[in-house]
């Protein structure tokens, strides 16, 4: 705080002074200064409108990312399924052009794998960091026999091959949810994804919590709640929680984008959401078997990929030291 700020804020019957004293707002003051983090954040709110809007960016653009416009259209595919115009197709009607083979629309194709992309990694980095909150600061403050069970529990996901076993396990899960002779529903994929990855996904948030309560128990504050006879559950979530917000949202804030990329690559790799179903790992998939003649088709999905998980990365960054400036030291 500036001596002027220091000045304005001793000053009697000064609501605003004494507002800008608060962690909040001096957490957000440095983070309005943090150009880089203020770029990244209107960049990574940019994706998520338009994974929001996509099905009226799609109707207003009058294409859909299902229909094989190259097949209805005999002109716009060659004899070996490639786009007849240079740069995958790109024009007037097709912005992003078209893909091979189909002939579907790339540019609304797109926007429906961001959304898509976008909600699995969410959901899951809403559901990860609640269920790490929740037996991080369970397991830290009880300690004993239930610290122990939690910690190693912790250890065996941490050191669990993870990617192997979704590879592994994907099949078989499917076997047992639905008939050979049956499609896998879409949803029932997502949902799939996005409890396989929380399981394995809330370990490293719950160490991390699970360390700052067990500092944090024997504090005076909480003594004082075990005087008053507070239940543990009310020292939990009323005492030490509120002094865990800011390790809580930078955790959170890095999840995210490696969620994206989890997902995106259990998609390449055959594992998560599958063609026809837009998804940023589908379209990876599907581009890397024509990057040679149609480079163009690989460019988009990696590009906005490549744009969206370091802007977040970055987001992550400034979070971080607007919260704690000296992690950033």
């Amino acid at each position: 705080m500036t001596e002027e700020d220091s000045a304005t804020s001793a000053k009697p019957g000064n609501p605003k002074g004494t507002e800008s004293r608060s962690p909040g707002r001096l957490a957000w003051t440095r983070f309005k200064r943090d150009r880089t983090g203020v770029i990244s954040a209107f960049v990574v709110i940019f994706f998520f409108v338009i994974g929001i809007a996509a099905p009226l960016i799609a109707k207003v653009y009058g294409k859909d990312p299902y229909t094989t416009y190259g097949q209805n259209d005999p002109t716009l595919l060659n004899d070996f399924g490639l786009p007849v115009k240079p740069n995958g197709g790109i024009d007037g009607n097709f912005w992003f052009g078209i893909d091979p083979q189909l002939g579907r629309d790339v540019f609304t194709f797109l926007l429906y794998a961001i959304r898509n992309s976008l909600l699995i990694a969410t959901a899951t980095t809403l559901l990860v960091a609640f269920f790490g909150v929740v037996i991080g600061l369970t397991a830290g403050y009880l300690g004993g026999k239930t610290d122990y069970l939690v910690g190693r529990i912790i250890d065996i996901l941490l050191a669990f091959p993870q990617t192997l076993f979704f590879i592994g396990f994907w099949p078989v899960m499917l076997t047992i949810l639905v008939a050979p002779d049956e499609a896998t529903p879409t949803w029932l994929t997502v949902v799939s994804l996005i409890a396989v990855m929380t399981a394995f996904g809330w370990a490293p948030i719950a160490r991390l919590l699970r360390g700052e309560v067990i500092s944090l128990r024997e504090r005076e504050f909480v003594e004082a709640a075990k005087v008053t006879g507070a239940s543990p559950a009310r020292i939990i979530f009323k005492e030490l929680l509120p002094n865990l917000w800011t390790p809580i949202l930078i955790q959170s804030t890095l999840a995210l984008p490696m969620y994206v990329t989890v997902e995106a690559g259990l998609s390449f790799l055959g594992v998560g959401l599958s063609d026809p179903t837009p998804d940023w790992g589908v379209m990876v998939q599907n581009a890397s078997k024509f990057y040679q003649n149609d480079i163009t088709y690989m460019l988009f999905p990696g590009l906005a990929m490549v744009i969206f998980v370091i802007a977040f990365n970055l987001l992550g960054d400034s979070v971080r030291d607007a919260l704690d400036p000296k992690a950033g030291r």
